[in-house]
């Protein structure tokens, strides 16, 4: 069930941050975009009753078990370190707008 929970998630949502409340490297990313103005989904795992489930389900579908995991677009971009280069090099914000997870006039 997990892992029909997490592609109907990230196909619904425009951007998709699978967090922990308590990680650090989650509110590096969190903050990161809030502070651009996007749109995203934070689906804290450690406050959902399956979010182990869901973990697991996203390791076996993209590789990567570790959190943030981050969609945008229902494409997966990675983590927190894969978040913040797409930033520095001006990439974030393109893929942002075309998922429509920024207001029209940021753009």
């Amino acid at each position: 069930m997990a892992l029909p929970k997490a592609k109907e998630i990230v196909s619904s949502n425009a951007v998709v941050v699978f967090s922990k409340s308590y990680c650090p490297f989650c509110v590096t990313v969190k903050d990161l975009l809030k502070q651009l103005g996007a749109t995203f989904t934070a689906v804290e795992l450690d406050k959902e009753s399956d979010g182990s489930e869901i973990q697991s389900a996203l390791a076996e579908w993209c590789g990567q078990r570790t959190v943030p995991n981050v969609f945008i677009g229902g494409k997966h971009i990675g983590g927190c370190d894969a978040t913040t280069a797409l930033h520095r090099e001006a990439k974030l914000l393109p893929l942002l707008t075309e998922a429509g997870a920024l207001p029209k006039t940021a753009a």
